[in-house]
Parts: C-alpha cells; sequence; structure tokens
C-alpha cells in the first residue's frame, strides 16, 4: 500500500524536524512540557503503530513464502537484537560514554514492543478469536497501566491522587523505577520518556497497529477499509478525550489515554491519505518525496541521529577562550540572523531534513531498501 509508505515518510521527515528545530521552533514543533500534546508528541506514536501493522504484513508474507514459525521466531529475536544495538548507537555517538550511555530510546522501545508483538502475533493469528484475543491485551495493557499509574503507591511518595499529585514529573512510579535501575543513564536526568514501564502502553500502541492490520487485510473494498480507519480513528480521539481528565494525556508517560488519542489521528491521518492515494489515485509528484524516506525509514531516522550528534560532537572556536559547537556554529552564522526566530528555527529543520533526504535518495534510486 503506497499510503502505507507514504505516512510513514511523513512520520520519518516530521520526526527529524522536531529533532532538529534549532531551540526556537514555533508550538507545533515542540514535544509538550507535560501533559496535554502538540503536533510533535504524535509522531512517535505513529511509527509505532505503523510497526504494528508492517509486522503482521511482513510476518504473514514470509509465511506465505513457505517459512516456517520457528525461522520466523528466530527472525524477530534477530531483529529485535540489531534495532537495540543501533539505538545504543545512536545514544553514543560519536563519543560513547560508557559510564553514563543511555540505555532507553526510540530504537530500543521499537525493538522491545516489535519483539513481544511479533511473537503474540505467531501465537495467536490462527485463533478463532484473535480480534477479541488481541482486544482483550491492549484494554489490559491500558486498564492495567493506569491501575499503576494511579493506585500503586510511589515508593517515598505515598499514593499518586492523594498524597501526591497525579503524574508528578519525578514523584510517579515510571520515574521512580527508572531511577534504580538506570540511575544517571536517563535522558532527563531524573526520568526518561522512554522509561521501562511505559513500555506496557507503548506495546498497546502496537497492537492498535496489529488490529488494523486484521482490518485491511480483510476482503472489504478499498472504500470501506478506509471509512472504517476514520470511523476507528475518531472513536480512539473520542475515547482518549473522554479518558483525559482522570488519566492526562502526557507523551513522556505515554498514558492510556495518550495511546488512544495518539492512536486515534494515526488512523485519521491514514485514512485522509489512503483516500487521496488508493482511491483517487493521487500519487503523481508529491509521493515521491515521502516515498524515499518510507522505503528506507530506519535508515534515514539513524543518519539523522547519527548527523545532529556529529554537529554537535565537532567543536570551533568562537571567540577568545570560547568554543561553540558545529550545530550552533551554523545555526547563529546561518540561520539566526532570519527573523523572528521562529522561521528561522523551522528553516534549520527543513534543511536538516533535506540534508538527511539526500543520502536516502541514492539509496532509494539504487533500489537499496535496508531492512533491518
Amino acid at each position: 500500500m503506497i499510503s502505507l509508505d507514504v505516512l510513514r515518510g511523513i512520520t520519518i521527515a516530521f520526526m527529524i524536524m522536531v529533532n532538529n528545530n534549532g531551540g526556537h521552533a514555533y508550538w507545533p514543533f515542540e514535544h509538550s512540557a507535560w501533559n496535554g500534546w502538540t503536533p510533535t508528541d504524535l509522531v512517535f506514536p505513529t511509527f509505532l503503530f505503523l510497526v504494528g501493522v508492517t509486522t503482521v504484513f511482513s510476518i504473514e508474507s514470509r509465511l506465505k513464502r513457505g517459512e516456517s514459525a520457528s525461522s520466523q521466531v528466530s527472525h524477530i529475536i534477530r531483529r529485535f537484537v540489531v534495532l537495540f544495538l543501533l539505538g545504543l548507537f545512536v545514544n553514543g555517538f560519536p563519543r560513547f560514554p560508557w559510564a553514563h550511555l543511555r540505555i532507553y530510546g526510540v530504537l530500543q522501545r521499537i525493538a522491545i514492543c516489535y519483539l513481544i508483538a511479533g511473537i503474540m502475533w505467531l501465537a495467536v493469528r490462527r485463533w478463532p478469536r484473535r480480534v477479541a484475543t488481541l482486544t482483550g491485551i491492549l484494554a489490559v495493557c491500558l486498564v492495567g497501566y493506569w491501575i499503576l499509574m494511579r493506585f500503586v503507591p510511589v515508593p517515598g511518595y505515598g499514593v499518586p491522587g492523594r498524597d501526591i499529585p497525579l503524574l508528578d514529573k519525578d514523584a510517579n512510579l515510571v520515574a521512580w523505577l527508572d531511577r534504580h535501575i538506570f540511575a544517571g543513564r536517563l535522558y532527563e536526568g531524573t526520568r526518561d520518556p522512554e522509561g521501562l514501564l511505559s513500555d506496557i502502553p507503548a506495546l498497546a500502541t502496537t497492537l492498535l497497529g496489529m488490529l488494523t492490520a486484521i482490518w485491511l487485510r480483510t476482503t472489504r473494498s478499498i472504500e470501506r477499509k478506509c471509512a472504517g480507519l476514520l470511523g476507528a480513528g475518531v472513536v480512539c480521539i473520542l475515547l482518549g478525550e473522554l479518558w483525559n481528565p482522570w488519566f492526562p494525556i502526557n507523551k513522556k508517560l505515554w498514558t492510556s489515554s495518550y495511546v488512544l488519542f495518539a492512536g486515534g489521528c494515526s488512523l485519521v491521518v491514514w485514512a485522509f491519505c489512503m483516500w487521496f492515494i488508493e482511491i483517487k489515485g493521487w500519487k503523481k509528484g508529491w509521493t515521491g518525496f515521502w516515498l524515499v524516506f518510507g522505503m528506507n525509514a530506519i535508515a534515514a531516522y539513524v543518519f539523522s541521529e547519527a548527523l545532529a550528534s556529529l554537529l554537535w560532537a565537532v567543536t570551533l572556536p568562537a571567540g577568545p577562550g570560547a568554543h561553540s559547537s558545529l550545530d550552533l556554529w551554523l545555526y547563529s552564522r546561518v540561520f539566526a540572523p532570519i527573523h523572528p526566530p521562529g522561521v528561522a528555527s523551522l528553516l534549520y529543520s527543513i534543511v536538516f531534513t533535506l540534508v538527511c533526504w539526500l543520502p536516502v535518495l541514492v539509496l532509494y534510486r539504487k533500489k537499496i531498501f535496508l531492512k533491518v
């Protein structure tokens, strides 16, 4: 489905932009400070949602070619290891500070969710009630995570909502557990947006993608499939908003309301992409740019993160006894003079994204698609 690769390409391009925004970005290109959401907060869950979709498509395709279930398990485990190691490489490059190397990360979360979801699909794919089973597991993940975050006392702090504020930035179960497992290795010092416990609702995002894949693999017409995505997306958005007052939408904790809301947005956006591309046939011209990113999504992401780290690691003289990283040096001399600052930041994001697009374009034209 071309719309799937286009949506994945849009997601990766936006992910690269928001990760390299120059520091003065307009609000759509910044993460929400805590509770609430911005368009930036919808990027990662969309990619994880698509991981669930493509996991089903990939496994079924391999099985159809005659591969055994045991070989599929080996493939899933191997891919999990490679993704996790790539995540560690991204976190450490280019200096690799082993004593404080961050263990969590975007690719690590993708790896964990892919491992569990892939093996789960192999276990239930022939069950007569697989949709009910996966929906039940998804519900357990969402409700179970809410129970953990709402009613389980945080050691040294108390019960959330009674002794401490619900979803306090540091006094929450996710942050407390991460500080005890990987102290000194967390992205934000006292907490991490890809923490261990929040892998539970992240798995629910992946399962939502798997359920979507089941719907798309039916014999219904493309128009009905598109309508189904749109309807399911609207329902998920409403459910997320309804849950929001009691369990706020929060990307950094990946709350259950956030899973539903972000998943609903992914479904709605995909429905529009499907309508434009698969139904209306509007494929020429505008889809090419996004397909380049979408067909080599992991390669594009790793390259962007490595480039950003390299620009940060290279230092240049910036006055008597002062030094500046190469990225700040470039921004201050090329983009900072542009006003207002939000426009300068946006232009920096666009240029950085285009630079990352060029090597992936070479791969695309040579028909090289890097599969982990």
